[in-house]
């Protein structure tokens, strides 16, 4: 059905922008920025480049029709426990409510993407 792929590929690309895009430029265009959000919380700054280059990865993997829906079910985790770490760090680190509801809302765009991708498939 048209509108199961409508809503898939707005909730995708939102998270592919979100969480790949972004921070993916941030670290090819102004690496001195990408560990303002993580130094704060007291990661290492390698932490920042690794889970930089593991959300790229991710959503790589949920946006490329033809992968393999293990991989994919993989990407989807690796996004959810993303977001999942980063509204527990600020919650326990900086309680600052933006910060940590930023998290849940883009986890709830995720988890339409997620919900959307079997119905794009089985029903065309």
């Amino acid at each position: 059905m048209k509108k199961n792929k409508i809503i898939f590929w707005i909730a995708t690309t939102l998270i592919i922008l979100w969480e790949g895009v972004m921070p993916l430029s941030t670290l090819l265009f102004a690496p001195e920025q990408a560990t303002v959000g993580t130094k704060p919380l007291g990661y290492p700054d390698y932490f920042a480049y690794t889970l930089i280059i593991c959300k790229a990865l991710g959503v790589l993997a949920i946006s490329l029709p033809n992968l393999s829906s293990k991989l994919k079910e993989w990407a989807y985790a690796g996004l959810t426990f993303n977001l999942i770490f980063a509204f527990t760090s600020h919650a326990c680190v900086d309680q600052n409510i933006g910060f940590m509801l930023l998290p849940l809302v883009v986890l709830g765009i995720l988890t339409v993407s997620y919900v959307y991708n079997p119905k794009i498939h089985t029903n065309g």
